[in-house]
């Protein structure tokens, strides 16, 4: 609790938005598909699948000229995102006469932003006392599987999609709370958990039927697509709809390509401590 105009949420591999949430998944088959992982993946697996692009075969017939241009724009940009992360400006895009990309901190005629910088939400919230997981027995991440399971029956989710946000949000610790005041195992905002009608955010039954229902109201809201969900968990749903598609937040799409991340592996790995303990 992320790129700008959602180019990418229409045009993310499917793989990503198949129908997990009792929709379709909607996947415009536009172009550029080169750009289409863009919006999930953070600096290093970008990177990494340009290592993986330049070090094997790449001859692809598919692969129009103006895609190949945008692969070398992204990976000669990559080292200059890891650095946007930790300037936290604004990064502006545009495409010059010859169809390759640019990107740049200086908003210059014709760019249109491409990744916000967001205020520092490590600035502790006025009566606020953080408290960061520090649970490290692995029987936690076990110890409620009759309150995910409840709740994903409930609300009619994926209950890998549950664990995922549990595991990003509080690392499976119902003591955790964020410098924001977010609190509990899926880190309820005071103001959401009132909204769900929660009393006791550190009940981790009651934290997790809250968060498990806040999700669902988002999948109602967003069609059921996956990213624009989790997004929304993490940004708010007003974030998301004032920008049509996931926010050009860093931190949000940072934590789409985690929540994400766990949730693949949730459904891949059958053990879920074994599954959680993937970085």
């Amino acid at each position: 609790m992320a790129p700008g105009s959602q180019r990418s949420s229409g045009r993310a591999d499917p793989a990503l938005t198949r129908a997990v949430l009792n929709v379709e998944p909607r996947v415009d088959g536009g172009t550029d598909a080169a750009l289409s992982f863009f919006s999930v993946t953070s600096y290093r697996e970008l990177a990494a699948r340009c290592r993986r692009t330049y070090d094997g075969p790449v001859v692809d017939e598919s692969v129009t000229r103006r895609q190949r241009l945008a692969w070398a724009s992204l990976c000669a940009f990559a080292v200059t995102l890891g650095l946007s992360a930790m300037a936290r400006g604004d990064i502006y895009v545009y495409t010059d006469a010859q169809g390759v990309l640019h990107f740049s901190n200086q908003r210059v005629a014709g760019s249109t932003l491409y990744v916000r910088s967001q205020p520092n939400k490590n600035k502790v919230r006025p009566g606020v006392t953080p408290v960061a997981p520090s649970d490290k027995s692995l029987e936690r991440f076990t110890r409620f599987e009759h309150a995910i399971n409840e709740a994903a029956t409930l609300y009619q989710l994926p209950r890998e999609l549950v664990r995922a946000v549990i595991k990003v949000e509080s690392d499976y610790d119902p003591r955790a709370v964020s410098s924001a005041g977010a609190q509990g195992l899926m880190q309820l905002m005071p103001e959401t958990a009132l909204r769900m009608q929660v009393r006791d955010s550190f009940d981790p039954r009651l934290n997790i039927l809250a968060g498990t229902r806040y999700l669902r109201i988002l999948a109602n809201t967003f069609n059921g697509d996956l990213q624009l969900t989790i997004a929304a968990y993490n940004a708010g749903e007003g974030a998301v709809a004032r920008h049509g598609g996931i926010p050009p937040y860093q931190e949000t799409q940072v934590y789409v390509t985690k929540v994400l991340h766990f949730y693949h592996r949730y459904r891949s790995v059958k053990d879920v401590t074994t599954a959680s303990l993937a970085d």
